[in-house]
Formats: C-alpha cells, sequence, structure tokens
C-alpha cells in the first residue's frame, strides 16, 4: 500500500498544478501522511531549477501550517480522550513529568524531527500534547522545516541530477549527524 501511495505521489510531480499538489503534501504530511514532500520537491526542482526558491518555500510554509494541525490535534484530542483515561488508571502524574521533560527538550525535538527522517508529524502532535509553547513550536518549526528545505532545493538547483541519489539516500543521515553534533554540542556547554 505505501508503494502505491509513493508512485502516486510521484506522479503528482509532473501534473500541471504540481505547486498545489507539493502544498497539499507538505501540509498533510506535517500531521497524518506518510509521505515526505521530499518525494514531490526533487523532481519538480530538477524540471524547473529557476523555480527551486518558489518550490522551497511552499514546502516549508505549508509544512508549517501542518505542523500547526499536527500541534491542535495533540492539544485538543488528548485533553478529550487521552487524559480521562490516564487519570482513571493513575498516571496524570506520571504523564506530566514527561510533559515537562519533553518540553525542556522541545526546541531541539521539534528541530531534530524538522530535519531528519523522524517523522515530523509525531513531534507537532506531541508538541500541543505537552503543551509546549506554540511560539517555541513555530519558530523552531520554521527554522527546522526552512533548513531542510531549501538545503534541499539548492543541492538540487546547483547540483541537477547526480546529487539526487546522494540526496533521496543520505541526506537524512547529514542531517541526523548534524544534530547529533549540534545536541552533543549543546549538552557539552550544559554540563562541563
Amino acid at each position: 500500500m505505501l508503494n502505491s501511495l509513493y508512485t502516486r505521489t510521484m506522479a503528482l510531480a509532473d501534473h500541471p498544478r504540481a505547486l498545489w499538489a507539493l502544498a497539499a503534501v507538505s501540509f498533510i504530511e506535517s500531521s497524518v501522511f506518510p509521505i515526505p514532500p521530499d518525494v514531490l520537491m526533487i523532481p519538480m526542482v530538477l524540471a524547473q531549477p529557476r523555480r527551486a526558491w518558489l518550490i522551497a518555500l511552499v514546502a516549508t510554509v505549508f509544512s508549517v501550517l501542518g505542523g500547526v494541525l499536527g500541534y491542535a490535534i495533540g492539544a485538543f484530542a488528548f485533553d478529550a480522550i487521552g487524559q480521562p483515561i490516564l487519570s482513571s488508571l493513575g498516571k496524570a502524574d506520571a504523564m506530566a513529568d514527561f510533559n515537562t521533560r519533553f518540553n525542556d527538550f522541545g526546541f531541539l525535538a521539534v528541530l531534530t524531527a524538522g530535519l531528519t527522517p523522524f517523522p515530523y508529524k509525531v513531534i507537532t502532535i506531541m508538541s500541543g500534547w505537552t503543551g509546549m509553547p506554540f511560539l517555541t513550536f513555530m519558530a523552531t518549526s520554521v527554522l527546522a522545516r526552512g533548513l531542510r528545505f531549501f538545503i534541499v532545493a539548492g543541492l538540487l538547483r546547483r547540483f541537477g541530477t547526480p546529487i539526487r541519489d546522494f540526496i533521496e539516500k543520505r541526506l537524512g543521515l547529514v542531517f541526523t549527524a548534524f544534530v547529533v553534533i549540534l545536541l552533543g554540542g549543546v549538552l557539552l556547554v550544559r554540563y562541563l
């Protein structure tokens, strides 16, 4: 099923309204859709490199807007369903402790999910669920998603098709290594 969805999503890149399709995929990927916008973005930038920055901007804006939907899902669905269940099980205090710990590292959690292959939708929903400050969530989402999409667009614009394999196979690993190094640096500064 996932392969069929991936193939259909790729086919949208050739559609005359591909930019609108990218906006839709970027929006829903941030809260519920399993296929990342890169699947559309890569062939679109390769086909029209002069529009690389516009394509990256559309992916960024709609991904962040979709993240707001994910945040709302976490904020409102958890209060209505999850909280009463946890309270009846005597686990409300454990959730409060988890919320505090998550929000202590919220900036890094959103940054990590926004840059790496880790599903961004998980963090958008958890950010709303734990009550992360909305402005922190938004600022970090704009930074992370903007970096991710503009770096991909820039690489594709500059190097074209030869960089496509690297992006599809290894860019997630590079972003993950970057975040691990960043996190390591923050921990070193904090505890030394």
